[in-house]
């Protein structure tokens, strides 16, 4: 389980065109894809708190499901989640949210910016079992 700052930052930064800043003080780190926010980590939290876009319907499922998601902390409640980083939810599940929350940032991105991100989005979806 990633559980340091510094390892969920290299683990963002990874993605095709992220990049960080820190808009409204020096512990919250915004994460973006071609301009717009996918993730945004508050740093000076223990565990951990990131809050990351989502599909409407998966959001609210998400919330009933981990007492550890709750509606994005001064975000639009319908489409961010706040998850709190405390080993309540499996690992695997958290890297799903970050690349549903990026996948659906780079959607909503102009064609020529998606364009330059597809190949390696293709590259991260998962083998269709023949």
């Amino acid at each position: 389980m990633l559980h340091t700052f510094a390892e969920w930052q290299i683990s963002l930064l990874q993605k095709r065109g992220a990049t960080e800043e820190y808009p409204f003080d020096e512990h919250t780190t915004v994460y973006k894809v071609g301009g717009k926010m996918f993730a945004l980590v508050s740093s000076d939290e223990v565990p951990l708190r990131m809050t990351l876009k989502c599909d409407p319907d998966e959001a609210e499922a998400l919330r009933i499901q981990y007492p550890a998601i709750v509606p994005g902390y001064h975000m639009s409640k319908r489409h961010w989640n706040t998850v709190t980083l405390d080993d309540s939810i499996p690992e695997e599940e958290i890297f799903d949210l970050v690349e549903g929350s990026y996948r659906l940032v780079v959607a909503s991105l102009p064609k020529a910016v998606r364009e330059g991100l597809a190949k390696d989005l293709e590259s991260r979806k998962p083998m269709m079992a023949e």
